[in-house]
């Protein structure tokens, strides 16, 4: 009896499923400890914020779960069912979201407050895929290859600088960037292009800032403010200088679990954008190391299973949703630590945030997938090595 030439799927890589779930265990306990005075005062409840985050954490493992079962060239066929609807959510954000901090980003969907930039970037990473990997050979050429993909990619940008959102804006261009060079794109004119996008994206930033520069009044002070945080330690320079004063704290070994003192009102946002500020000084800097160096080996498990696909598709898309990990993680630790300006990005997996912690999951979820295809393909080949030794072996025999 013959078996089925496609067989059934491989297994997920193991290792990368457990260290996505550790990821999100430790950022579920390093936002209780990084929130939990804050909730007890505002909330009354020292669980608000860790339960809203258990929350999505639970949604988001169903999400990864689900995309994890569904074969990824599904979604080259249908990713438009995904791209259009958060499209649709992210030019509407600026004309009806509230105005919190100066930027228009989440919008109310029933009970839940959604940031659509969060899935935009995985949109764009499905549509650049399915593009990338349809023009093939064609993709070398600038007017039917990289052309179609910068314009996506700037418009995208575009819809979100409106916001204005300019973390989520360098992220998503710099993931963009990292699909192209993965696709196999002509470097010169890759390289000319990225220098035009530069110049487009310091021209939209110039027009909406003299649109309306109260609106980006913060930001700049948060720019200038990495120059010398010292200058302004009371205003523009106090996160800064907040969350270097919660490294020099935690010293060596660290002040101990729940030990932070910064988090204690004096760090804004201590459980978003600058929880490994937290991280920092509750585990000092040998503990921050640690945590490093697993987020380091978990985006390159994450690389070797986009490696190993087969299928340009495959390896494009998960290319570059390891490439938007690693670029907003860089994002986040360098302005935390201070190596490069503040941008308010958060630290995937771990910082509170209900819409980042779902996509990323349902990031890996794709990836996962990836990784299923890929060792079917390997068991595949290792069942076919195995036959055809076995059957030289029996004819060996039959001849002896």
């Amino acid at each position: 009896m013959k078996q089925p030439q496609n067989g059934g799927r491989g297994r997920p890589d193991f290792l990368l499923l457990v260290m996505t779930l550790l990821l999100v265990g430790f950022g579920l306990v390093m936002v209780y400890s990084a929130s939990s005075s804050i909730a007890l005062v505002e909330e009354n409840d020292a669980l608000h914020f860790t339960k809203r985050q258990l929350m999505w954490a639970g949604l988001g493992v169903f999400a990864m779960l689900f995309s994890m079962n569904i074969r990824y060239q599904v979604y080259k066929k249908l990713f438009l069912l995904y791209f259009i609807p958060v499209m649709f959510l992210l030019v509407l954000v600026p004309f009806v979201a509230p105005d919190i901090n100066g930027a228009k980003s989440w919008i109310q969907i029933g009970p839940f407050t959604v940031q659509p930039t969060e899935p935009a970037k995985l949109a764009v990473i499905l549509y650049l895929g399915a593009l990338i990997s349809k023009k093939g050979d064609k993709f070398r050429d600038f007017k039917k290859g990289l052309l179609p993909v910068i314009i996506i990619v700037g418009a995208v940008c575009g819809i979100i600088m409106m916001q204005p959102d300019l973390g989520s804006c360098l992220v998503l261009a710099a993931s963009a960037i990292v699909m192209i060079f993965a696709g196999g794109a002509n470097l010169k004119q890759a390289a000319t292009s990225g220098l035009a996008v530069v110049l487009l994206v310091a021209v939209v930033f110039s027009i909406s800032m003299a649109m309306d520069p109260k609106k980006w009044e913060y930001r700049i002070d948060r720019f200038t403010s990495y120059a010398d945080p010292l200058a302004d330690a009371q205003d523009s320079g106090w996160q800064l200088v907040s969350s270097l004063q919660a490294f020099g704290h935690g010293g060596i070994s660290g002040a101990g679990f729940g030990e932070s003192v910064q988090k204690l009102h004096y760090l804004k946002f201590a459980y978003n954008d600058f929880i490994f500020a937290v991280i920092g000084e509750e585990f000092g800097f040998i503990g921050g190391t640690l945590f490093m160096l697993f987020y380091l080996f978990f985006l390159w498990r994450g690389l070797i299973v986009a490696l190993r696909c087969s299928d340009e598709y495959g390896t494009v898309v998960g290319v570059g949703i390891v490439g938007l990990l690693a670029i907003q993680a860089f994002i986040n630790i360098g302005g935390v630590t201070g190596a490069i300006p503040l941008t308010g990005v958060t630290l995937p997996f771990i910082s509170y945030g209900g819409s980042s912690l779902l996509v990323c999951l349902m990031s890996m979820g794709v990836l996962l997938s990836i990784s299923r295809e890929s060792n079917r393909s390997e068991k595949a080949s290792t069942t076919r090595s195995t036959a055809a030794t076995t059957r030289s072996s029996q004819k060996t025999v039959s001849i002896r």
